[in-house]
């Protein structure tokens, strides 16, 4: 929509320039385009270099530097420069986790992440993120003498459903249509598939500077299914520069070092980690300080980080049903797999040695241009299908606060699944729809991510009105809700834009609350749906002898009454089985009166009625 308030109108024949895909990373970010059929990245900073620093500095006169000169006044104007912004791109400011990613000045009171820099306007990571793209729309549009409009973006697999948005905002701030937002494994994948011709099932190990990624992808006959995937955000390069510069400043002697300070050591540290690639040992230098760091006791350091990978590959594999040695080939994506540590590793995992003949740096934005090609190019947008797969499950919260799954984590997009539910009361003429996500069987346990009140209910009685709610995911992993009552044609809907999502370290960790919960989480899902029914068995006993009491019998009503006592009693405690025994007693001690109320309604009904009316 234009600034006046009018749609502006899509001409297909508009020249759009260049398609290009771009790598948005933690630490660095990269664009590329397919040349002669060939995809290729382009220069876009100093020196002719491919890479791009996704940092971004923010002057006092409103200036804004981005990428390599950025990073060097980061030392100098810590709080006015900033690094790493993917990890907070769809967090809240009163998550705990955002205030150890940085030392910024963060706004308080703001409903998202707001970075108070210099020049006096703060920024939202959406807009630092926008600054990073621009520059690269801008470099490769220099490079290309043509506009780039249209760009393929990638995404970490478990980026959720905040964080997308947040990704596709950031690249229209940067003029940008987003033709898709694509999984990183996924376009690794697509570089290696298409441009090598492979089939079989394949493991990307996606390591970069701030998130950690595995994915277990099949790829048939121009299909890439993804069977499934995992990750963990406290895993990168970014984390190894953290653990030298830790004992750097340990060997020092700091306990409190300033901001400036930490830049500086961050800075050093991330050089020898790149040098310690091909050397055995280097010096590192601060200042006056200086030490030797050798690759032994680097990775001696960063084991218990580069171990916590396993567990998430082994789970992977798992959810993918195929073993290691089922595999066709393990594919390295990200810097941080240039670490010698890493790829043994890697290769103890698996069982092989991984594929490395396409930089693991740029392999992302390849495949990024491979699928931006193939969109922009009519004759050729069937050649290829992706089967990507959402990464939690996607349900509703039903009474009792329990969760109904209606899409199972690792399922395939795009994709629709639809649920019929009714009304709880007689007369209820709203329907409260609350989406969550996660693995746990109660609400209170999972991600809350969007509310809407479906009205306009015809008042039936309880459990006659027919509303089917259903979800649409689409092949950006956006969910779509709406919900419908069947009889009226009453319908409501909403695009699922909550204003922070789950982190990659979240998901992990709900995975494995769910994992280590599961016969807790059954027990308590058991307790809260046996109480639902009692509820609903007790609300219509107590009708039933408030409306129809006069046809009670001699001794009923006592024994009706200890049994809803009982019921009610039971429903404080957590043992659903001696309550759903306490529901069948009442119901075997109010059969008999209910089955003479039934009678006296189909007796008014008939009555004056032949039967050949009938």
């Amino acid at each position: 929509m234009s600034k006046n308030g009018y749609l502006q109108i899509h001409d297909p024949l508009k020249p759009k320039g260049q398609a290009v895909g771009i790598d948005l990373g933690t630490t660095n970010s990269l664009v590329a385009a397919v040349v002669q059929d060939k995809p290729r990245c382009v220069p876009v900073d100093e020196g002719d270099s491919l890479l791009l620093p996704s940092v971004v500095h923010y002057a006092k006169d409103g200036g804004v530097v981005v990428g390599a000169r950025a990073r060097r006044l980061a030392p100098e104007h810590p709080d006015d420069t900033i690094a790493s912004v993917k990890r907070f791109m769809g967090r809240s400011p009163d998550d705990a986790e955002t205030r150890k990613l940085g030392h910024y000045r963060f706004v308080p009171g703001a409903k998202v992440v707001r970075f108070d820099v210099a020049g006096g306007t703060p920024v939202t990571p959406i807009e630092v993120s926008g600054e990073v793209l621009r520059a690269l729309k801008r470099r490769a549009e220099a490079h290309f003498s043509t506009k780039v409009e249209q760009a393929v973006i990638t995404v970490p697999a478990y980026f959720d459903d905040a964080q997308r948005q947040a990704t596709k905002d950031a690249g229209r701030l940067a003029g940008l249509e987003v033709l898709r937002l694509l999984n990183e494994p996924t376009a690794a994948a697509l570089a290696y598939g298409l441009d090598k011709g492979s089939q079989g099932t394949y493991a990307v190990y996606d390591l970069g500077g701030g998130t950690f990624d595995v994915s277990i992808l099949k790829l048939e006959d121009g299909i890439f299914e993804v069977k499934s995937t995992g990750g963990d955000s406290a895993l990168g390069g970014d984390d190894f520069d953290r653990v030298i510069a830790q004992h750097v400043l340990q060997t020092m002697g700091v306990t409190e070092p300033s901001p400036s300070l930490v830049a500086e050591v961050l800075a050093a540290s991330r050089k020898a980690k790149e040098a310690l690639t091909d050397a055995p040992e280097v010096q590192l230098t601060v200042g006056s300080h200086t030490q030797t760091v050798k690759r032994a006791d680097f990775d001696a350091w960063i084991q218990p980080l580069v171990q916590k990978t396993g567990l998430v590959c082994r789970r992977a594999l798992k959810d993918a049903g195929v073993t290691a040695a089922e595999l066709d080939g393990v594919v390295l994506v990200g810097g941080a797999t240039r670490v010698p540590a890493v790829r043994r590793y890697v290769a103890e995992v698996f069982g092989r040695e991984p594929l490395g003949d396409i930089d693991p740096d740029q392999v992302v934005a390849m495949g990024a241009a491979v699928l931006a090609n193939l969109l922009t190019t009519v004759d050729r947008q069937d050649d290829v299908l992706l089967l990507d797969v959402i990464p939690l499950s996607l349900g509703l919260e039903t009474m009792g606060g329990i969760t109904e799954k209606l899409i199972p984590r690792n399922s395939t997009i795009p994709m629709a699944a639809a649920q019929v539910f009714t009304t709880f009361k007689d007369g209820q003429t709203g329907l409260d729809v609350h989406v969550v996500q996660g693995e746990r069987e109660l609400v209170q346990d999972n991600r809350s991510l969007a509310r809407f009140t479906l009205s306009g209910i015809p008042p039936l009685a309880a459990g006659m009105a027919r509303v089917e709610v259903r979800f649409s995911v689409d092949a950006d992993g956006i969910l779509s809700v709406s919900a419908k009552e069947q009889s009226t044609g009453v319908s409501q809907s909403i695009t699922v834009k909550p204003s922070h999502g789950l982190t990659d370290e979240e998901i992990e960790q709900m995975l494995l609350d769910s994992i280590d919960h599961a016969e807790e989480d059954i027990q308590a899902r058991q307790v809260r749906e046996q109480r639902v029914d009692a509820e609903r068995v007790l609300a219509e006993a107590e009708r039933q002898l408030r409306e129809h009491g006069d046809l009670l019998q001699e001794g009923e009503r006592p024994a009706i009454d200890a049994g809803m006592a009982r019921v009610r009693e039971l429903m404080k405690g957590e043992d659903h089985l001696k309550l759903k025994e306490a529901v069948h007693t009442l119901d075997e001690a109010s059969r008999p009166f209910i089955e003479r109320v039934m009678n006296q309604a189909i007796t008014q009904v008939v009555a004056g009625h032949s039967v050949e009316e009938y």
